[in-house]
């Protein structure tokens, strides 16, 4: 070779060299660019042509009741979705989910025909319907799982506790209430393709640390005694014919709600069924005329101003009594004289009552009301509470002061009825109500915690005292309105109270319909519990102290024989056995209540009553008295057979049936 061939080769060899260096640095250069300088803006370009999210309902906290019960919890449930651009056979894929799924053909074409990706076709389905999906095997169908509230006692205290939606949003009650502390972070899914496009599949997303965002609530609620109120409550609907009733029972001396029952009852695991009315939770959105169990508000306030003593008398116009143009009646057309102040309330007269705000005055009457709480949101935590109907007194007519004076002319709800009576029961110290005791986190360790808040010092302790004694007679004497709750050997001061309702269509308060009530503490020495029972429309038993009384005193004797409520007052005695010494035992197996010198049988002899009772309860007591137990069923007792106080000697067996109440 030649000196110059050999330099035109040496020549040509360093050209290709210097290209290959040159190609080698563009493509570094480019990869360099590509993985570093944009290499999270492709990856996100990569991301979003190969793989979708989908977003999922977030978990809810628990809620509890006092004892640990679990009233609110979420499980994980399957729901079907669609990538309709996988689907073969749009017409066979719909066909076989309708069988399944219980839908129309039509609906499940026409989701999949509206979008290119991603269509729901049902949420939430039940684990044998998600077996037969599964089975199917079908192109672009597929399963996820997301959280279902459920609520495991169903219609036990539905309206209090509320309702969750299918994207897990608080609707109605607690849940809503709450809703910042139960509700958790949204969750999501990932799915994506194959290197060929042909196949998508579900993938977990990548690992986040989630933030501790999902609380429990503990609330004041003991179960045992809401379900008590509420089957006691239903069962007196359907004696009465009734449209519907509310109950409440309170710790007048802490303003903690211990049971809130509305019947008709609501199950919030079927949140998309009833109407609004019956998910609504009347003891705190619905006002009422309150009738004769406005009374005690007015006699608190005479008897703290000093204008009446409990001997002053009144002339009650033998039943009929004119003010200005209207002539006011007494309730059941009675007709009474002379009464003293005790009188007037123990035989609930309404001209007398009448006679009372006259000393009182309107200004006076009308501060005490809203000293009471009237007129005003009470501020318990739960959604949706009214503040009432009081109007300034400044307009006030000579007949409204004269109606207002038993309860008619003003709204009140029942939470508010219940809190104010509450205040005569602790001294005359108004409490604000509430529901949730605490809020914790997943680990049990309290984040807010909730105590007892006075509001206002409404009356003297001394006038407190005055005025439960005058309403103890009203249940304890012989002829008092309240008779009807008089519980055995227990102190009840009580008031009742029968209300018209005002029929809008005809403008005037309806003759036929009336709402009654009864509301009451015990014992009335020391009170531990207060309770209110109002029933809306009776068609039969049409006064309070017929109709919602009776209610009263079965709620009220069933929490002394079941539960340890600290009752341990000596009972308040009738005048003619006040020589004979009373004793009365509350614990969790009841017994008898007997004077000491009565010959009766030993309570070891004798039965229990085991109703309202749960098992593990019932077993216990059974065991300790030796009785041969069997069990029908599971929840609460409600019957047993023999019946509660029946001698044991000779037969120790007892059948005890048990319910969930539904």
């Amino acid at each position: 070779m030649s000196g110059a061939s050999k330099k035109w080769y040496k020549f040509r060899l360093l050209t290709v060299l210097l290209f290959f260096v040159a190609l080698f640095v563009a493509l570094m250069t480019r990869a360099f660019h590509l993985q570093i300088m944009s290499g999270s803006t492709y990856k996100v370009m990569a991301e979003r042509q190969h793989t979708k999210s989908l977003p999922l309902p977030p978990e809810r906290g628990l809620i509890f009741d006092r004892n640990g019960e679990k009233l609110a919890a979420s499980l994980l449930v399957d729901s079907v979705f669609i990538d309709p651009s996988k689907v073969s056979d749009a017409d066979s894929t719909a066909s076989r989910l309708s069988t399944v799924l219980h839908l129309k053909k039509k609906q499940i074409l026409q989701q999949i025909s509206k979008s290119k990706n991603f269509c729901w076709v049902a949420r939430m389905i039940s684990p044998a319907q998600a077996g037969q999906i599964r089975a199917l095997e079908l192109d672009g169908v597929y399963l996820v799982q997301e959280p279902k509230r459920f609520y495991p006692n169903k219609e036990l205290a539905g309206q209090l506790i509320g309702s969750v939606g299918l994207d897990s949003n608080g609707l109605e009650g607690l849940e809503l209430k709450y809703e910042n502390y139960l509700k958790g972070e949204t969750d999501k899914v990932l799915w994506g393709r194959d290197a060929k496009g042909r196949k998508l599949y579900l993938a977990d997303g990548p690992a986040e640390e989630k933030k501790d965002v999902i609380h429990n609530l503990i609330l004041t609620i003991d179960s045992r005694i809401q379900y008590l109120v509420e089957s006691h409550l239903k069962e007196a609907i359907q004696k009465t014919g009734a449209r519907g009733g509310m109950a409440i029972v309170m710790d007048p001396k802490t303003g903690q709600i211990l049971a809130m029952a509305n019947e008709p009852a609501f199950n919030p695991n079927n949140f998309h069924r009833g109407d609004k009315e019956l998910k609504r939770n009347k003891a705190i959105t619905d006002v009422f005329d309150p009738g004769s169990t406005f009374k005690p508000f007015l006699a608190a306030a005479a008897l703290e101003e000093g204008m009446v003593k409990e001997t002053d008398r009144f002339y009650c116009e033998n039943g009929a009594y004119r003010v200005a143009n209207v002539t006011i009646h007494e309730a059941n057309l009675k007709k009474h004289g002379s009464l003293t102040f005790r009188e007037v309330l123990k035989y609930s007269s309404n001209i007398g009552a009448v006679k009372v705000s006259q000393k009182v005055g309107k200004q006076k009457f009308h501060q005490y009301i809203q000293n009471f709480g009237f007129g005003h949101k009470t501020g318990i935590d739960l959604p949706g509470e009214s503040g009432g109907l009081v109007r300034p007194y400044e307009n006030w007519t000579t007949v409204d002061a004269a109606t207002i004076a038993f309860g008619q002319g003003i709204s009140v709800t029942a939470v508010q009825l219940i809190s104010a009576f509450s205040a005569i029961a602790n001294q005359g110290m108004l409490m604000q109500p509430y529901i949730v005791q605490k809020i914790v986190n997943p680990r049990g360790e309290v984040v807010k915690e909730f105590t007892p808040m006075a509001v206002r010092q409404v009356i003297s302790p001394q006038t407190a005292e005055r005025l439960t004694a005058i309403l103890t007679d009203v249940v304890g004497e012989e002829g008092g309105t309240g008779k009807k709750a008089r519980i055995q050997n227990v102190g009840v001061a009580g008031k009742t109270g029968t209300s018209q309702k005002f029929d809008f269509a005809a403008k005037r308060y309806s003759r036929e319909k009336v709402r009654t009530s009864f509301m009451g503490f015990f014992p009335s020495g020391s009170p531990r519990l207060a309770i209110l029972v109002t029933i809306d429309e009776p068609q039969r038993f049409k006064w309070g102290g017929e109709a919602a009384a009776p209610v009263f005193k079965e709620i009220s004797q069933q929490i002394i024989r079941c539960f340890d409520s600290g009752i341990d007052e000596a009972p308040t005695i009738e005048k003619e056995d006040i020589t004979k010494p009373v004793k009365i035992q509350l614990a969790s197996s009841p017994v008898a209540v007997s004077a000491a010198n009565d010959a009766v049988p030993e309570a070891e002899d004798l039965l229990p009553d085991f109703r309202g009772m749960t098992l593990k309860n019932a077993l216990k007591v059974a065991q300790e008295r030796e009785i041969d137990f069997k069990v029908v069923g599971s929840g609460w007792a409600v019957s047993q057979n023999p019946q509660a106080g029946s001698l044991v000697r000779k037969n120790r067996a007892c059948t005890v049936y048990f319910t969930t109440g539904n």
